[in-house]
């Protein structure tokens, strides 16, 4: 990219520059020119225009190793001249434009425009008023002159009460938006990036670098800026976001010095020199050209996104480009997103849409299609009535002078139908969505978790499986050195250093001072008394301590030799699981000292300081003993083992530093050290809540196999006297992959089930469970997976998995970028406290269901079976308005918003093909649907007679609003009411007002609505169609209202099992309950597999039939075994089950009840007997065409959708 495309951005910088260039020996021209070149391009244009590197430091007035001064008059000049480092966000949508937005609603429109043709007729007069007279009215008598006047009411008043609903919609939108600014803000503020000032190494955050400064990156950083390399050890970075390339790039001073913002630090550290920030960054500038293209796109996107756009993360809701510009440079959201999300769009990945909008969506869009339904059927009656009854019976000719009388009232029978369809279609979910998801995370921030994708928080509730860290997850990531090997002597404790021999102890205390990264320190405590604080790697610090107990320093070895005289460092990385430094002695000679796992480290000793500090031989019998005798009984109390260890090599000739496995070789080992890192106090009972609530915890950890059992006992991952599988990395592989090295998700099904600690794992390890987890098809519910992580490494397996937890403290911003959720305080126990408000979420979406199906039916009904009898809807458009209104919005407040309980973690996981409605759920909505609908027909039909009023049926077209619907319109507002109170409870508890008073909102909008209701009752008049009423009917009204509350205890004590057509209702086709795009996966996978046995299938069949009479003896005693065990699903064929049953009862999993199944007995004999839930259709075709009768039920060939036998009957 040339300067000609950006220079119009940089024009106003140019008059700047000329004035400034005096200041610094460089303009922002120059180094953006500068920054765009690559490789030896770089060092030789470094060189002839800077004069190298230090060159360049001198120009920008700062120094390679102290960095800038730190003055605030430098630091804001270098911003006025150079830029800040932030990329201007996109500017958020208006109030207006979020009102434009609300107002694009198919049904509000409709509306809308039958308010305006009802407003225009009532203003229109025939000419001939006589004539009017003998015009058909419809029944009763003619209206009035003064309620002619009137007619414009109506339509005045269905127009005001859709503002209102597009005016809070468009709040609660722009509220929305602004959280998750907030939110942003947040993150954006959680980036912090280690820089020198003044030779002193801080913690900045990010926006606060400017050109010149010095900064210090290491392994896992996200690069804020971009920059020279000054000094670099072993770096490797991942270019991919700017480049699309994936190979990692080699960094070094003399090579490849160019570091550009965005990137991915993937393996060692060094320092470099911050050239360019902001726009004039890298990234910068790719955002800024694609500033200019976001607008078209942006009008697509709103055609396609509007509906996900509610639910999505605020990074997912703006346009790739937008989304990268609200956080500081992070460009892996960036130029490479952008196209992610397009195709994202179009395949629709994993992420995008959670378990919980897909049922959502379907349940609206079934409503929908049946409210249309109903309302075209009560608009063709009216009109169909009213024409038939005025022009067949009564016989009266068609009058011209009569049209636009005959027109109102068609107007009026739309109308009708339209409110129909607005309380029949449920635009509250959405709304109940996002205000249950929004409030869920600003409240989840107060307990540690940083949500960045908003359906994160919801998946976590279905949570069925979580894969931790050990290392500052479950324990506290304070490690102590608490026992060492050193001298041929084992100490339980650190020994006096008097008791060591000088030369031992002085090799040991340079190896641990030099060979670890110099960013790693030991400070003062914060407040006195306290520990001192760690900085830096933890096992570093661990050993940095062991020196400090030794009574020595390391700081003035490090004085010594500075970090840029390393002659080269191996950094840790997963795969060496060591990290080693060479130095040059005074002598020419070199020393490599190295440290890391201590099973690994032995492997490459065959020295060993005895206790004079001489070396002497160190066999692979001596190994053995040594492994046996120190490394296990350490590790058996939970020590984590590091070697320590050290090697000379002559400078001449110098060893080829590139040969690794030469190098890291015939070591001397100096010390085994055994690093304690105590158990986080709170984690033991947080996992024992997670093993309540049904998830299973599973910790996969680098550390040695040993080790990781002792914690895991301590946790209570594992307790003694279990079933349980603790295997290495080595195992799991060999346990998993087929002779040709391939994963086999077979295997991996008889290796997860049990799996509870993976040692000595590496990232593709973690990635493999996780996948392997998810993709399982064993279990009768796919597996929901959370994964916790901090390394760069980690990256894959938190994509991978459901949800990915980073960790916020120890965390590295790749991680986080990977993440959905960030643990703020890097505890375990914050990941129960995000399972409590997962599942809040889906039971708050439950309850506001529950309430919503009740209204929408009964209005429905009510609306249609009125209209069909007495010409007239008995509850007006705009009461129908109203109704939406309390129902769809402010329900959705008060049951969106209530606060999670400790008993939600009682019970397990819902899983992903448990329907929406439960049967519990459906119960009480028939129930409470029959109670209001007995009522207002009671009220509708013979309520004049009980209340002594006029009847309010057959009224002419614009008549006053009569008493009696006005109490009808009244006891069903109050039938609601009370009914939202009965709704905060799905499981069939008895008692609805537990915990109200914790829920301010819920009471503060129920005592709203009443006092609307009385006001609009009283005071409506006209508009709302209602006549004030006496305090004896208002009675009579709250009476029936409560008679709600009485109802739902009747409700509560029918047992479900009684009702067991209620079973089905609201469970999706087996079919549908995969998303398309995960059933597709799976098709494929299974495809090749049946290929291969359809040849077998027909033969096999004619052999079933001697077969069949083995499998029934085989089942009975299945049935007999497996009582109180899940069935488990067939898997492929009857070949399966026939080879391996020893295989398929060891991996059954206990059957976790769903809610509903607890309180019915009958659920477990069911299990057995009933037909599976998508009974197949081509039984018969089957039993006809090979003589097969095998209970689809029991055999163990039932057609589970994943079994062959299930493709072949379909196929035929």
């Amino acid at each position: 990219m040339g300067d000609m495309s950006n220079s119009d951005f940089y024009a106003k910088n140019q008059r700047n520059e000329d004035n400034h260039a005096a200041g610094f020996g460089c303009s922002v021209m120059e180094l953006r020119s500068l920054m765009e070149l690559r490789g030896t391009e770089a060092v030789v244009k470094l060189q002839e225009d800077y004069t190298g590197v230090e060159g360049l430091c001198k120009r920008l007035k700062t120094s390679p190793t102290e960095g800038l001064a730190g003055a605030q008059t430098d630091l804001d000049k270098r911003r006025e001249i150079y830029g800040k480092n932030l990329i201007p966000p996109k500017k958020p949508k208006t109030f207006l434009q979020l009102v434009w937005e609300a107002l694009q609603d198919v049904t509000l429109i409709i509306l809308e425009i039958a308010a305006l043709i009802s407003l225009g007729l009532s203003f229109y007069h025939p000419p001939g008023e006589s004539g009017g007279e003998s015009c058909a009215t419809g029944k009763g008598g003619v209206e009035d002159e003064g309620e002619a006047d009137a007619g414009w009411i109506e339509g005045a008043a269905i127009l005001l009460s859709v503002v209102c609903v597009v005016l809070v919609t468009a709040f609660n939108d722009w509220s929305k938006e602004k959280q998750f600014r907030g939110l942003q803000s947040r993150i954006e503020q959680e980036q912090k990036f280690q820089v020198v000032r003044g030779s002193q190494v801080i913690q900045l955050p990010v926006s606060d670098i400017v050109v010149g400064d010095i900064a210090q990156i290491k392994y896992g950083d996200l690069l804020p800026a971009d920059g020279v390399l000054i000094q670099g050890n072993d770096l490797k970075i991942d270019e991919s976001s700017l480049t699309g390339e994936s190979d990692h790039v080699k960094k070094c001073a003399d090579m490849d010095p160019m570091l550009l913002s965005g990137t991915h630090v993937m393996e060692g550290s060094g320092r470099m020199v911050v050239t360019a920030v902001g726009v004039n960054s890298q990234t910068g500038i790719i955002f800024t050209l694609l500033g200019a293209g976001t607008e078209e796109e942006e009008k697509i996107e709103k055609k396609g996104g509007a509906v996900e756009d509610g639910h999505q993360n605020a990074v997912k809701k703006q346009d790739g480009a937008a989304a990268m510009e609200m956080q500081p440079l992070k460009s892996a959201e960036g130029g490479e997103s952008d196209e992610k999300e397009k195709k994202k769009r179009v395949h629709g990945s994993k992420k995008e849409k959670s378990v919980l909008q897909g049922k959502l969506t379907k349940l609206a869009v079934q409503i929908g299609k049946a409210g249309l339904l109903m309302s075209a059927i009560t608009v063709i009656i009216l009109v169909l009535y009213f024409a038939i009854d005025n022009f067949v019976l009564q016989k009266q000719p068609w009058m011209p002078e009569c049209t636009p009388i005959y027109v109102q009232y068609f107007v009026k029978f739309f109308i009708i139908g339209v409110t129909v369809l607005v309380v029949a279609v449920p635009e509250g979910l959405p709304l109940a969505v996002t205000i249950s998801l929004a409030y869920s995370v600003k409240k989840m921030m107060k307990d540690n978790n940083l949500v960045r994708h908003l359906d994160a928080c919801e998946t976590m509730g279905n949570a069925t499986a979580i894969c931790s860290d050990k290392t500052g997850t479950l324990t506290t990531n304070r490690m102590t050195a608490v026992q060492c090997y050193m001298g041929d002597v084992h100490y339980r404790e650190i020994p006096d250093p008097g008791a060591l021999s000088p030369k031992l102890l002085d090799l040991l205390v340079n190896s641990i001072s030099l060979n670890s990264a110099y960013t790693t320190k030991i400070l003062p405590p914060d407040k006195e008394g306290g520990l001192p604080k760690q900085v830096g790697n933890k096992t570093e610090c661990g050993l940095l301590g062991l020196v400090l107990d030794l009574k020595r320093d390391y700081q003035p070895i490090r004085n010594q030799i500075p970090e840029e005289k390393l002659y080269k460092v191996y950094t840790f990385n997963s795969s060496r699981k060591s990290m080693s430094t060479v130095i040059k002695l005074s002598d020419g000679n070199f020393r490599m000292y190295s440290k890391g796992a201590s099973e690994i480290v032995l492997k490459k000793c065959n020295h060993i300081l005895n206790e004079v500090g001489e070396p002497r031989v160190f066999r692979p019998r001596d190994k053995d003993e040594m492994v046996k005798k120190v490394i296990e009984p350490m590790a058996c109390e939970g020590l984590r083992t590091i070697c320590v260890a050290y090697r000379d090599f002559s400078g001449d000739p110098e060893p080829n530093w590139d040969d690794e496995t030469s190098i890291l070789n015939n070591l001397t080992a100096i010390c085994v050290v055994g690093i304690e890192d105590p158990v986080r106090p709170e984690v033991p009972d947080a996992i024992l809540k997670c093993q309540r609530a049904g998830i299973t915890v599973r910790m996969v950890t680098g550390d040695n196999i040993n080790t990781a059992r002792a914690i895991a006992i301590k946790c209570g991952i594992i307790h003694p006297g279990e079933d349980f599988l603790c295997i290495d990395g080595k195992e799991f592989n060999r346990r998993i992959r087929n002779e040709k090295g391939e994963v086999e998700q077979e295997r991996m099904d008889k290796v997860w089930p049990k799996l509870r600690v993976l040692a000595r794992s590496s990232p593709t390890d973690k990635h493999t469970l996780v996948k392997g987890i998810i993709d399982s098809t064993i279990a009768d519910q796919r597996q929901v997976v959370a994964v916790t992580g901090d390394g760069t490494n980690d990256g894959p397996a938190l994509k991978k998995a459901d949800v990915g937890f980073a960790m916020g403290i120890a965390g590295t911003d790749v991680a986080k970028e990977a993440s959905d959720i960030i643990l703020t305080d890097d505890n375990f126990s914050s990941i129960v406290k995000a399972v409590m408000w997962g599942r809040n979420v889906y039971d708050s979406i439950s309850k506001f269901l529950q309430f919503q199906l009740t209204v929408n039916v009964v209005a429905v009904i009510v609306a249609f079976t009125g209209a069909c009898i007495t010409q007239d809807s008995p509850l007006k458009a705009v009461q129908m308005l109203w109704v939406n209104l309390i129902m769809d919005t402010f329900a959705s407040l008060a049951l969106a918003t209530e606060p999670p309980t400790e008993s939600l973690l009682m019970r397990k996981p819902y899983g992903r093909n448990k329907p929406l409605i439960s049967s519990t759920m459906t119960k009480n909505i028939l129930g409470h649907g029959v109670f209001q609908l007995i009522i207002i027909f009671t009220l509708l039909f013979v309520g004049e007679k009980i209340f002594d009023i006029d009847s309010g049926r057959d009224a002419p077209l614009n008549s006053p609003p009569s008493e009696h619907y006005t109490i009808i319109f009244n006891t069903f507002v109050m039938m609601q009411l009370f009914n939202e109170i009965n709704a905060r409870k799905i499981h069939g508890e008895r008692n609805v007002f537990d915990g109200i008073f914790r829920n301010p909102i819920f009471c503060s909008i129920v005592f709203g609505t009443f006092a609307m209701q009385i006001v609009i009752v009283q005071f409506g008049g006209k508009p709302f169609s209602c006549q004030p009423l006496n305090l004896e009917k208002w009675m009579w009204c709250v009476f029936l209202g409560l008679g709600e509350l009485v109802w739902g205890q009747v409700i509560a004590t029918i047992p479900n099992s009684r009702l067991r057509f209620l079973r089905r209702a609201g469970q999706l086709t087996r079919k549908d309950e995969l998303p398309e795009e995960d059933a597709n996966e799976d098709n494929e996978e299974i495809d090749h597999a049946e290929r291969e046995l359809r040849r077998g299938q027909i033969l096999w069949f004619r052999g079933l039939n001697r077969i069949q009479t083995q499998i029934r003896v085989v089942n009975a005693f299945r049935s007999s075994l497996y009582e109180g065990l899940e069935k488990p699903d067939p898997r492929s064929s009857i070949h399966n089950f026939m080879t391996h049953p020893e295989f398929r009862i060891e991996d059954s999993t206990p059957n976790i009840p769903l809610i509903d199944d607890t309180d019915d007995d009958s659920a477990r004999r069911r299990k057995y007997s009933s037909q599976p839930s998508s009974p197949n259709k081509n039984n018969n075709a089957i039993d006809s065409g090979i003589n097969l009768t095998i209970d689809t039920s029991r055999s163990a060939a039932s057609s589970s959708p994943a079994s062959p036998l299930h493709s072949l009957e379909t196929s035929l």
